[in-house]
């Protein structure tokens, strides 16, 4: 017994220094109950940059209500690890998540090194990560030149040259490495083909829908929205009516890789399968398609022997990041993928571009669902080029560039205005973008709903 009562003193001795760690570490605001360490984690793209100032900001998770008192951003040309002695911008806010900070001040053409703060009622200060970024020139401008490529801007079904040839509610676009362009023509139930000579066909499909595979006319969709190549050249659809995903070769024939015509959340080989309205889809080297099942607000991967599995999301309706089992996402719509693999979801209903990156963590990278913001504002569809670039459409009325540095730029349209306008950067006006591809020279193409069209977009940049 007296052997037994040393042991448990010794385990109780060694237990003191643990509690004593733990109550240290999580000092209480007003020394009677935990006051948690606020977790701040930096925005990793700069919007709205001028000559003299740049838009950032962050969120603070892990934290108590009104421990708080201070937050913003600092940044600093000679700090690598800017603090808030060097210049910031401090907000007050009670209770915020996230937010933004606008840098002022800057020197154009100058390397600023940048990242968020939270000050506890304590005094104790926490810092995210540190960004960096080169504020232009005096004579830097960016902007794209918008014209209309095909389309005559009619509601109607109508094959022949770029110009007079009709689209019906375009909603998905993809360029093969030849240069043509395939349209997912929603309303038409059809996919079309606009060739480098300036034709439009239709390679498969046809205006009466339906849900049978075949060869060209002899195959059927039903409100086809989204279209993704792989590298062999086969288009996937996402077949919405049809709650499926179709393949299509290059010689037209088509099949159902997976799903079928009921509604539902379920993976699966094939037809057992279940989706919900699935949106934008993308395909990686390895020939793996990765679909935004928007109804389900979730990731699904389909292998090329048509295996599904629930990628990333859980069917729940939400926002949060995390690792892939337990984030969420609510309407996600357009999908794309970089060069190393890393995955970016246009998630509607949150207003936030997401990440997912190769180990399994998703983040967000642009825009939130809790704080009213220009960033990306209704993000639906999103491709990246070739230079690690990647364009989004704000079905709102605008196309957005994320450059490879990180920035953040509207290049045509502009938030909250449609139209049917032609000309540069702000004079350009769409009514409701969607799908957005582009080509082997940088060019970018976007389906544009309302007008049945589809523009092209001319980025150029100016020194």
């Amino acid at each position: 017994m007296r052997s037994s009562l040393r042991k448990l003193s010794i385990v109780l001795l060694m237990l003191v220094p643990s509690v004593l760690v733990f109550t240290g570490c999580n000092k209480s605001s007003d020394d009677t109950g935990l006051q948690f360490v606020p977790a701040v984690t930096t925005n990793t793209l700069i919007t709205n940059l001028t000559t003299t100032s740049a838009q950032s900001g962050g969120y603070i998770t892990n934290y108590v209500t009104n421990t708080v008192s201070e937050y913003g951003v600092c940044w600093s040309t000679t700090n690598k690890t800017p603090v808030t002695t060097d210049s910031k911008t401090a907000l007050t806010t009670a209770n915020i998540v996230h937010f933004s900070a606008t840098a002022t001040g800057l020197t154009p053409n100058t390397l600023y090194y940048l990242r968020a703060y939270a000050i506890d009622t304590k005094g104790g200060i926490t810092y995210g990560g540190v960004v960096q970024f080169t504020t232009p020139t005096a004579t830097f401008a960016i902007a794209g030149t918008a014209s209309t490529y095909a389309g005559s801007g009619t509601a109607a079904y109508t094959e022949g040259p770029l110009k007079t040839a009709s689209f019906n509610s375009p909603q998905g676009v993809v360029a093969d490495a030849a240069g043509n362009i395939y349209v997912a023509d929603a309303f038409n139930n059809a996919i079309r083909k606009i060739s480098t000579t300036g034709t439009v066909s239709t390679l498969a499909g046809s205006a009466t829908p339906g849900n049978a595979n075949g060869t060209g006319a002899a195959a059927s969709f039903y409100s086809p929205q989204y279209i993704a190549i792989d590298g062999s050249g086969n288009l996937y659809v996402s077949d919405v009516g049809n709650n499926a995903i179709r393949k299509i070769t290059s010689a037209g024939v088509v099949s159902t890789l997976a799903g079928g015509a009921y509604v539902g959340f379920a993976d699966g080989t094939g037809a057992t399968a279940r989706f919900n309205s699935p949106a934008g889809l993308v395909a990686d080297a390895s020939g793996n398609i990765y679909v935004a099942d928007r109804g389900n607000s979730a990731i699904r991967k389909i292998t090329p022997a048509g295996v599904v599995t629930t990628f990333a999301g859980t069917n729940v309706a939400s926002y949060s990041d995390g690792l892939t089992t337990s984030a969420r996402f609510n309407n996600p719509c357009g999908i794309t993928i970089d060069a190393a693999g890393v995955l970016y979801v246009a998630d509607l209903s949150n207003n936030a571009i997401r990440q997912i990156a190769t180990d399994g963590t998703v983040t967000t990278i642009a825009g939130n669902p809790t704080t009213l913001n220009d960033a990306v504002n209704l993000p639906v569809g999103i491709t990246t080029d070739k230079a690690g670039n990647m364009f989004i459409t704000d079905e709102s009325g605008r196309i957005l560039e994320i450059t490879a540095t990180k920035i953040l730029y509207t290049i045509a349209g502009s938030a909250n205005v449609s139209g049917y306008t032609e000309g540069k950067g702000t004079v350009a006006k769409f009514s409701n973008p969607q799908g957005i591809t582009t080509d082997a020279a940088g060019n970018v193409y976007v389906a544009d709903y309302n007008n049945n069209v589809i523009r092209k977009v001319v980025v150029s940049a100016t020194p």
